[in-house]
């Protein structure tokens, strides 16, 4: 049984995980601090919990937006650099509605080499994209979905490992000493 969303209500679903990650964000890393010193084998529960629940959140938005996405071309109008130094670039293109849409694509795994490399050569470069439909800011760039759902899947598999490690630890299945 298939579910459609309207985009009013995809908004709103949105607007309400910014929310339930702003107002349990704080809790997380107060429970996060508080078992680093009390159980932490804990840590490793809470950092699978987190990595998990946000990989299979974002391969559910990769398989829609596989399924339900619509291609645009859009220009590469700089890269963004984070305080490591990963940089990601800032895309605008316009969906079918006419909306004119500029920022980062909604996932995007950068690799360590983005860190030393240069990337003037893609500036102003046309790039296809893929966004939802219903709410355009959430695209992907279409040359790298592959890779984005490769590291999606590596960040399940990293998260399921901490769930199984802590777990079979707090079970006395594994004695670690942590």
């Amino acid at each position: 049984m298939a579910v459609i969303v309207s985009g009013y209500c995809e908004k709103k679903l949105n607007k309400l995980k910014m929310e339930i990650i702003k107002k349990y964000g704080l809790i997380i890393v107060i429970l996060f601090a508080f078992f680093m010193f009390y159980k932490p084998i804990c840590c490793f529960l809470i950092l699978g919990i987190v990595m998990f629940y946000y990989g299979v959140n974002s391969l559910t938005f990769m398989n829609y937006i596989k399924k339900n996405g619509i291609e645009s071309l859009g220009e590469i109008l700089l890269y963004e650099s984070d305080k490591d130094g990963y940089k990601t670039p800032i895309i605008e293109f316009k969906t079918l509605k006419g909306e004119l849409i500029k920022q980062k694509p909604y996932y995007y795994a950068s690799t360590d080499l983005s860190i030393f490399r240069t990337y003037k050569n893609n500036i102003n470069k046309k790039i296809a994209v893929i966004y939802s439909e219903e709410n355009p800011e959430k695209f992907v760039i279409k040359t790298e979905k592959d890779f984005n759902i490769g590291s999606i899947i590596l960040m399940i598999i990293v998260g399921l490992f901490f769930l199984g490690l802590s777990i079979g630890n707090l079970l006395g299945f594994l004695n670690m000493g942590i």
